[in-house]
């Protein structure tokens, strides 16, 4: 019998001074059965260092073709297509080939070392941004996650503060490659 995905409701305010971005966001998260809540966490920053009215959650681990968020025009042109993790080189290309600009949001122990073995073969597309979330910070964020949240995220100066009203985290992304 397969499992089944644990669904998280979120309350998400976003007061991002660095995009001029202030709105409240009724998110419904899926869990992959193997994902963790670190992992579900990391998504939902990315919704917040990236949200506005058409960004949207992809299938996710069930799916490959899917990044973990997106933003399609109005004719299904992908515009932004935003992956958390690790994902492998040949990934990474396709995405690149599919959308007008990816986004990779590296976390966990191993990120470092990815992006070591990573930036050589990924040198040539124009269009990838590679950012790394420091992992005490990613599994402070984990802590946070309850299938019901109330959540204020606020960005200033390309630092991101999350809070549940009790615990705040400071996150301090690390730019690993800036488009072209």
């Amino acid at each position: 019998m397969a499992l089944n995905a644990t669904i998280f409701k979120v309350d998400l305010t976003v007061s991002d001074m660095d995009r001029s971005h202030y709105a409240t966001h009724a998110l419904v998260l899926a869990r992959h059965p193997s994902e963790t809540d670190e992992r579900l966490m990391v998504r939902l920053l990315a919704f917040a260092l990236n949200a506005d009215n058409v960004l949207e959650f992809g299938k996710g681990l069930s799916s490959e073709d899917e990044p973990a968020l997106w933003r399609k025009d109005l004719t299904g042109r992908v515009e932004l297509w935003i992956d958390v993790g690790l994902p492998d080189e040949k990934s990474i290309r396709r995405a690149c080939g599919r959308a007008d600009q990816v986004l990779i949001y590296s976390y966990g122990r191993a990120a470092e070392r990815w992006w070591q073995d990573m930036k050589g073969g990924l040198a040539r597309p124009d269009n990838l941004k590679v950012i790394e979330l420091p992992a005490v910070t990613t599994q402070t964020m984990a802590e946070l996650a309850q299938r019901t949240m109330q959540l204020q995220c606020t960005v200033q100066d390309g630092t991101a503060w999350l809070t549940d009203g009790a615990h705040t985290v400071e996150i301090a992304p690390v730019l690993l490659r800036a488009a072209r």
